[in-house]
């Protein structure tokens, strides 16, 4: 049963050879006159999974049919083989089926949501917020000179949906969810975000520590990426878990800071080369201890180039095989960020595909009573989702 379940509707002829070698009743005939020969039939359900199985599986039904063990051993082998099968074809159905259920549950979600804005006057009221400091941002930060009858006056463009919609969704990254509430479009991905924020959150934290190590050393350091590995190690372990109520982050960074230290000597005294002097120690354990100062510049830069980062995979469409390049002083959790930027894409691109209809109704009235005309009504067309 489990070898025809892989057959398409349409393979009847492998279909009724199947069924006629191992019909169980001929099978039960020949165990009771012991003419089974149950080498052979393992050889040929061996050789039936290596016509069904993905190509994934072919180093693994080679591994069979070279199986020259006990029967039993053989036959425990092949039921487990099925198994993976059995979990390519799930996965296989599932792929397949993925843009049919995600056609309908966008539709589903915007249907319920479209019922609680019908019901519930200030149902977007969060939202519209959301949106209206968003567009007030970037169009008081590019202001457009232009030049009329009268003295020279600075003007600012309005920004198109898209952008605002871009903007908008980074900020979700910095979201202060003890003094706000989120946007009600993006309620139902509060819990993503959060964890999404808090791994974002280690990964600036590391790389604000090896920014401040190897602008501090120097060459002396430089290019050796199992070193900067360890120290990645060191500080990701112990900033771990710096989004609890209970973690001393004060504490952790001077751990972070000596044990960094203690390695880099160990590197410098492996290659020959003297400690650290103790008044670079100094600078550095007082660099790394003050990352989360208030407008402390190593932070404030990483932030900005991580939200850069992270508005690059929102301009990125799907089938760009490629995550956006890092900017400078990420390098070192370049990894770690492109996974959390492709996660942060797909929640974004799901949440604009669901909720595009109200953004645009939002966008076309804020825009419209800030500046009516040709303008405002080209750059109110609904967002298109990227990919």
């Amino acid at each position: 049963q489990t070898l025809l379940s892989f057959l398409n509707p349409g393979a009847n002829r492998l279909r009724n050879l199947i069924c006629e070698v191992l019909d169980m009743d001929l099978i039960r005939q020949q165990v009771d006159n012991e003419a089974l020969d149950i080498r052979a039939l393992a050889d040929y359900i061996v050789f039936i999974m290596g016509k069904l199985c993905a190509p994934v599986r072919d180093e693994e039904v080679r591994k069979l049919k070279e199986n020259s063990g006990s029967v039993v051993s053989l036959f425990r082998e092949i039921f487990r083989v099925l198994d993976l099968m059995k979990m390519d074809m799930v996965n296989y159905t599932i792929q397949s089926l993925r843009p049919q259920l995600q056609y309908h549950s966008i539709e589903y979600e915007r249907a319920k949501f479209q019922s609680i804005v019908e019901k519930t006057p200030s149902a977007l009221d969060h939202t519209t917020e959301w949106i209206k400091e968003t567009i007030e941002e970037l169009m008081s930060a590019k202001p457009v000179a232009t030049q009329e009858s009268g003295p020279p006056k600075a003007t600012s463009a309005i920004p198109s949906p898209i952008v605002v919609l871009n903007t908008g969704y980074v900020k979700l990254l910095s979201w202060d969810y003890r003094k706000r509430a989120l946007p009600e479009t993006l309620m139902t991905d509060e819990v993503r975000l959060r964890e999404l924020q808090q791994r974002l959150g280690l990964l600036k934290a590391v790389a604000c520590v090896l920014l401040v190590v190897y602008n501090t050393v120097g060459g002396s350091v430089s290019g050796l990426p199992a070193l900067a590995d360890r120290l990645k190690r060191i500080a990701s372990i112990l900033l771990e878990g710096m989004h609890s109520p209970s973690f001393n982050m004060t504490e952790a960074l001077e751990n972070v800071s000596t044990q960094i230290c203690s390695e880099l000597n160990k590197s410098l005294s492996e290659r020959g080369y003297p400690a650290l002097p103790a008044e670079v120690q100094l600078s550095l354990k007082g660099q790394i201890c003050s990352i989360t100062e208030e407008n402390n510049p190593i932070s404030s830069l990483i932030d900005e180039r991580v939200q850069l980062y992270f508005g690059r995979f929102l301009c990125t469409p799907n089938s760009h095989p490629a995550p956006p390049t890092v900017p400078g002083g990420l390098s070192f959790v370049q990894p770690e960020l492109a996974e959390l930027g492709a996660h942060f894409a797909r929640v974004v691109r799901f949440n604009m595909q669901v909720y595009s209809p109200f953004y645009t109704g939002i966008m076309r009235k804020l825009l419209f009573s800030a500046a009516p005309g040709p303008a405002a009504a080209g750059a109110a067309q609904a967002p298109v989702a990227t990919g």
